[in-house]
């Protein structure tokens, strides 16, 4: 085997590797959302975004080292993947700020106060209130999901950059 073989055959695996991690974390988000109960913020729903781009396109990178498009091509993509968690990183480190109370969240990210004479008692029962963003939720070893997030995508970053970084041969 050519040592350019398996230069592809690392990025196919950093590659999958990146695409797996991060469907298992965007995956892992939406069951403690629709298993677990716990309803998502605005801010927590904005960290998804870049996960549903990311998977896909790290899925085209995956193809694109196993069927040998050029080596550029596979970079690339690894480095949107990377830039990607960059973006998740910065918007999961700001949500983690507005749960630690280190800065204001956005204005439309509060529990909002519900009118008690206005409607019906069954109307209201049934309105979906999201939780504010400065709230978190739930706590795992002292990091909320925001926290967690950050934790996952600055590795998930890291691996993208010193895959994309690391000198060929």
């Amino acid at each position: 085997m050519s040592l350019s073989s398996l230069t592809e055959r690392a990025y196919a695996t950093v590659s999958a590797f990146l695409a797996a991690a991060m469907a298992a974390t965007v995956g892992t988000a939406l069951a403690f959302e629709h298993i677990g109960g716990y309803l998502p913020c605005k801010l927590c729903l904005e960290q998804r975004v870049p996960y549903y781009i990311g998977v896909p396109v790290m899925v085209l990178a995956t193809l694109s080292a196993v069927f040998r498009l050029p080596t550029a091509v596979t970079r690339l993509l690894i480095l949107i993947g990377g830039a990607l968690m960059l973006w998740t990183m910065y918007l999961s480190g700001y949500h983690s700020g507005v749960e630690w109370g280190w800065w204001e969240g956005p204005a439309d990210c509060s529990t909002p106060v519900l009118p008690t004479t206005e409607g019906s008692l069954l109307d209201q029962l049934n309105a979906v209130i999201p939780p504010s963003c400065g709230v978190a939720s739930w706590r795992f070893l002292g990091l909320s999901f925001a926290g967690w997030n950050f934790v996952i995508s600055t590795i998930l970053a890291a691996v993208a950059f010193t895959a994309v970084l690391r000198k060929r041969g």
